[in-house]
């Protein structure tokens, strides 16, 4: 517990971990490619994702899910999101996002599927950072902390870092991704807000889930329209 809170007081290393999980995930992910098609390669680095990660940012998203497709008062939404049981507003949610994963992990060409993947969960990360830093806490627990804790030191520090990894590995490109990831949590924020009267730790782990998917389909999307370089093992996004 006391290794939570100190970490929880320097929330921008969230960035760090990000990118050493990404750079695991990327590891794999290549090795992936030298024997396997683009769908394989994209199931199993699913299933290392959430291997390394185990399922708890999963069950965030579940029970976040549960919550904001309860039609009923603010305090039953709540109630719906701290549930033990997962209904089937959670059940869709993940679906989803582990959907958007595999889609956007198949469609990308495999040489840049390990580049894609240490974006994605930087970006993830500070996902979890803007949602920390901006939101207001409304119980007890593990997200309790990492909000009260959460400064706008935190959020630029962990911003800048992720800035010069997404803008290293993957140009132009990586920075957009960072400001769509970005964008996804600031949603959450609006939809938590309304939904529940603030932020609960299910909200963090949605907005990691999340922010995850967002990043990869928006790499998928635009890695389809523009024209891109690789050079020297890092992606560079040339819109000319």
């Amino acid at each position: 517990m006391e290794g939570i809170e100190a970490l929880m007081r320097h929330l921008y290393l969230f960035t760090v971990v990000g990118a050493a999980l990404g750079l695991i995930f990327a590891i794999w992910a290549w090795l992936l490619t030298l024997i396997a098609p683009s769908y394989v390669v994209a199931t199993l680095s699913i299933l290392m994702i959430y291997k390394i990660c185990g399922i708890n940012h999963a069950d965030g998203l579940a029970d976040f899910g549960d919550g904001v497709t309860a039609h009923t008062t603010l305090e039953k939404k709540i109630s719906a999101m701290k549930d033990v049981y997962i209904g089937t507003g959670g059940v869709i949610f993940v679906t989803i996002m582990i959907l958007a994963v595999f889609a956007a992990l198949s469609s990308l060409p495999l040489e840049i599927v390990p580049f894609a993947l240490i974006t994605a969960e930087v970006c993830a990360k500070q996902s979890m950072i803007t949602f920390s830093t901006f939101s207001t806490s409304i119980q007890k627990g593990f997200g309790q902390i990492a909000i009260e804790n959460a400064t706008r030191s935190d959020f630029l520090i962990g911003l800048i870092l992720t800035a010069l990894i997404c803008g290293t590995i993957m140009g132009t490109l990586g920075m957009i991704v960072l400001i769509t990831s970005m964008a996804s949590a600031a949603y959450l924020i609006i939809v938590s807000k309304r939904n529940f009267g603030g932020a609960t730790g299910d909200g963090i782990g949605a907005a990691n889930e999340i922010g995850r998917a967002v990043a990869l389909v928006v790499s998928a999307s635009l890695l389809s329209l523009l024209p891109i370089q690789t050079s020297w093992g890092v992606l560079a996004w040339m819109p000319w």
